[in-house]
């Protein structure tokens, strides 16, 4: 018993012990109060760094807003998480910007500049319980207090659709503002579609009074701004054009226009594609600065006024998306240019073009038969007609459309043959190996019908020096069309002189026929200048020895070469050893048809007289005679040969001894058109894969942006120093491709791609500036600032090639014109009552309508002031009652189906 009672004892006492050392100890800290001095301790880091600190400590900037950066930290409070964002600004100029684009929703909601949002990491990042928001706002106010710290803080709540916060701010003085902002997505009351309702609304939350609103007067301050956008036609509404199927159904070589009419139907690559118009449409801010209401009836006055009394007008282009892409999707010249630069890759894979036919048509695989689909005979035909039979006397010779850079790329006229035929083959089977092969081949069976029934081959010009400045292809359909010229001349007995010019033999003998000739090279071509022929009008050139009329004779014309011709020249000459005797077998040839032609016309002439002819230059007269002395004053004429015509081993005076009195109708041909006309035709009927592909490449690049070059867009320095860029890149990329004289080169092939990228974002480029251009016929000055501002916006992802670039810095057109008050009538233009349908479908009017149209968007801030007092703040502060205090403040944004309302309260308790 002594030992259990002992025991008992000891186990008392023990008790007693452990009772006396559990007792709670207040000094420290509890899981809310750690959390409260890790947000404070975040909160001074961020307050001590500034603005400038933390963009060097990951701050990064809010979207595309201009001047808007956020930094995060992350907390954990229980077993929850929580992520708390500073929001700041880099610059304060101590003004605050109600309708500023580039405004953080909370900014405009609430008016303030930098705040913090703290919420929850979770899928919704808001806080759906109202206590579990209360506590979380008031640790968040109570770290900014102790840290001194003004900014405003809020937590997003409710739903995450309905864009719902509370928050707070410390004034920095005796009182403080509460925020709540909420949203309405449906069956808005009508009263709050109006500003009557709106107003009374805003009264109601400071004027606590169960009278009618109408007869009170409360002083509040009231700011708008409508936005309205211009209205989008529908099919229904358009009235169907009985003429436009007829008109529009030959301009499209793959017969795809219809008959509804398109707003690039007059711009030069409508023949090609129907291009998406750059410009969706245009949206105006009408902007109602501050007004002063005193009742609700001053609300319904200012909901009935038109938007064109508003005190400032801003427009601003809904651009389509696909300007900001830049992977090839868009239909354009540069998408079929890719596919070009596709097939260039594989022509290298056949040695003939029939191969590419028969390889793809007993292909057993099924994708690759889909990829090189061709299209039916009927297309075929159709582009053929084009090319061939459909040619306007303006589409020849068209040169001055050219741009003035586009003769350094060796292409072909934008007009010719071969040029026409590069832009058809870029839409033809969507420009593929296959597609490209069958129509090249009945392409040259057009050229050889040409050629065997002695018709004109179109497009391209029957006479002239052949410009060795274009490719290849072009220069021997030049070559082609002079051989046909002549053999239909020849077959009809006519005789072509060097002014190409038709006469008949009896007329080579008239001593009144009179012409200069061409020649091949510079000795031969130096004629009679200007001043010469002048002088000859007036009066006749007399025979120095005959004193008789000169009569100047008929030439045969130099033959025509291609640049191939000339290079095989040249490699036979260097051949032979002798390259300058070679070279001039041709001009000697030229020469002495000449002189013999001159004889014949001439036979009573001597050396000196075919001199005074024909090379003027090295015949110098007297002094006398210069002064202007006649020939019958003074006979013979008082000159001499120039130094190089008089020497004793002249090749000249021995050509002219050697040469026979023959008339140029009875010598032999300087070339026979026959035989170089058939050498065009097998070189196009063998010509291999890849030499096709890189001459069509060079010729399409060329094409397209003599195309895009034609285009009106008014005076766009931007445009045109973009347009010479472009042309100049062209040629300095495609030469150095053609330098190669290799198509497996994946460099090249590479450089090709990036230049059909930069050719995609200038061709985008053309299209808004022409779009701007016809839109603001009226005003020009207003499509090119917006064209400007667009211009600038995506001028620095210019030139990238990978489609992710624009990923990295997703932005959005944000920029804005303010329109003149002489401009408002066209800007009223574009807004066209709406038709019966459209009305019909029209909701509820919220009022302040634009002929018609309600604005899509209604923003208004209601504000009330008060003035500060000794009396009426608990602290005496000499600069807070000389001003006004905003102690209210009420944001509505929305539309008669979307209501948002953002309120802020200044409380004193």
């Amino acid at each position: 018993m002594k030992s259990a009672n002992n025991s008992k004892g000891v186990m008392e006492d023990n008790d007693e012990e452990e009772e006396f050392e559990h007792f709670d100890d207040f000094t420290l800290a509890s899981s809310w109060e750690r959390f409260i001095s890790e947000i404070e301790a975040v909160c001074r880091q961020w307050f001590a760094d500034g603005p400038k600190n933390l963009l060097e400590k990951g701050a990064v900037q809010v979207n595309q807003l201009k001047d808007l950066y956020t930094i995060k930290s992350e907390f954990k409070y229980a077993t929850k998480s929580y992520c708390m964002e500073y929001y700041f600004t880099t610059v304060d100029d101590g003004k605050t910007l109600d309708w500023d684009h580039a405004l953080h929703d909370l900014q405009l909601s609430f008016g303030v500049k930098e705040f913090v949002v703290i919420a929850p990491q979770s899928a919704s990042g808001v806080v759906l319980d109202a206590p579990e928001a209360s506590k979380l706002l008031s640790a968040v106010a109570i770290a900014l207090s102790n840290c001194s710290c003004l900014w405003p803080a809020f937590v997003p709540v409710h739903d995450s659709s309905r864009k719902a916060y509370i928050g707070i701010q410390n004034m920095g003085t005796v009182f403080t503002r509460r925020f709540e902002a909420d949203r309405i997505a449906s069956q808005v009351p009508v009263k709050l579609m109006h500003l009557e309702g709106l107003y009374e609304l805003f009264v109601s939350k400071f004027a606590y009074t169960a009278v009618d609103w109408s007869m009170n007067h409360f002083e509040v301050h009231f700011k708008m701004k409508l936005t309205y956008r211009t209205p989008i036609h529908d099919d229904e509404d358009e009235i169907h054009d009985p003429d436009a199927d007829i008109t529009g159904s030959s301009e499209n070589p793959e017969g795809e226009m219809h008959g509804k009419a398109q707003w690039d139907d007059n711009f030069p690559w409508s023949k090609w594609y129907s291009a998406e118009d750059p410009v969706n449409g245009f949206e105006l801010l009408a902007i109602w600065s501050e007004i002063t209401a005193e009742s609700s009836l001053d609300m319904a006055e200012l909901e009935n006024a038109s938007p064109v009394e508003a005190d400032k007008w801003f427009l601003s282009p809904c651009l389509s998306e696909y300007l900001d892409v830049s992977d090839g999707s868009t239909i354009g010249f540069a998408s079929q240019l890719h596919l070009l630069v596709k097939a260039l890759e594989m022509s290298s894979e056949a040695k003939f073009i029939e191969d590419f036919i028969s390889v793809f048509a007993n292909s057993g695989s099924e994708a690759l038969k889909s990829s090189a689909v061709v299209p039916p005979q009927t297309v075929l035909d159709r582009v053929l007609k084009n090319l061939f039979h459909e040619v306007a006397e303006t589409e020849i010779n068209s040169s001055p459309t050219e741009h003035k850079n586009s003769r350094s790329i060796k292409g072909a006229p934008q007009e010719s043959l071969f040029a026409q035929f590069c832009l058809h083959a870029l839409w033809f089977g969507n420009c593929s190996i296959r597609a490209i092969s069958v129509l090249w081949i009945e392409f040259v069976r057009e050229v050889r019908w040409c050629w065997e029934e002695s018709q004109s081959l179109p497009r391209m010009p029957s006479s002239g020096p052949i410009d060795l400045s274009t490719c290849l292809i072009n220069q021997k359909l030049h070559m082609l069309a002079v051989c046909i010229d002549q053999k239909h001349r020849e077959a009809e007995g006519q005789f072509v002189d060097a002014n190409d010019s038709m006469s008949s033999q009896e007329d080579l003998q008239s001593p009144t026929h009179n012409s200069s000739s061409h020649g091949a090279s510079k000795e031969v071509s130096d004629r009679k200048d200007e001043s010469s022929d002048a002088a000859n009008v007036a009066k006749p050139m007399m025979l120095l020895k005959s004193h008789k009329i000169m009569h100047a004779p008929i030439t045969l014309e130099p033959p025509p070469m291609t640049e191939d011709m000339h290079e095989e020249r040249l490699k036979a000459a260097v051949a032979l050893g002798d390259s300058y005797s070679f070279s001039a077998q041709l001009e000697t040839e030229i020469l002495a048809s000449d002189m013999s032609a001159f004889k014949a016309a001439n036979p009573d002439a001597v050396f000196e007289d075919f001199i005074r002819w024909h090379s003027p230059r090295d015949w110098e007269n007297d002094e006398n005679e210069e002064n202007g002395a006649s020939e019958s004053s003074s006979w013979p004429p008082r000159g001499k040969l120039s130094e190089r015509m008089s020497d004793l081993g002249n090749s000249w005076r021995k050509i002219w001894n050697e040469a026979p009195a023959v008339p140029a109708s009875e010598q032999k041909p300087l070339w026979d058109p026959n035989r170089e006309g058939e050498k065009v035709l097998h070189y196009l009927e063998t010509l291999r894969p890849y030499q096709l592909l890189e001459e069509m490449v060079c010729a399409a690049f060329r094409a397209a942006a003599d195309t895009l070059n034609r285009t009106s867009f008014g005076d766009l320095k931007q445009m045109n120093i973009k347009m010479d860029q472009l042309c100049i890149t062209i040629a300095s990329v495609l030469r150095i491709f053609l330098a190669q004289n290799t198509t497996t080169d994946t460099e090249l092939l590479e450089d090709l791609r990036r230049l059909s990228t930069t050719f995609e974002h200038i061709e985008k480029l053309v299209l808004l500036a022409a779009s701007l251009h016809v839109k603001f016929l009226q005003s020009p000055y207003l499509g090119q600032a917006i064209f400007t501002d667009c211009f600038n916006f995506y001028l620095p992802n210019m030139g990238t090639s990978s489609a992710n670039a624009h990923n990295d810095t997703q932005r959005e057109f944000d920029k804005k014109q303010q329109i003149r008050s002489g401009d408002r009538d066209l800007i009223v233009s574009m807004f066209p009552p709406p038709t019966a349908n459209q009305s019909w479908r029209r909701v509820l009017s919220m009022g302040n309508l634009l002929n018609g149209h309600e604005p899509i968007l209604r923003e208004i801030i209601f504000s009330k002031r008060d003035r500060a007092s000794r009396s009426y703040y608990a602290a005496s502060s000499p600069k807070l009652h000389q001003q006004d205090i905003e102690t209210y403040r009420m944001y509505v944004s929305g539309t008669s189906n979307d209501l948002g309302v953002a309120l802020a309260v200044a409380s004193f308790d």
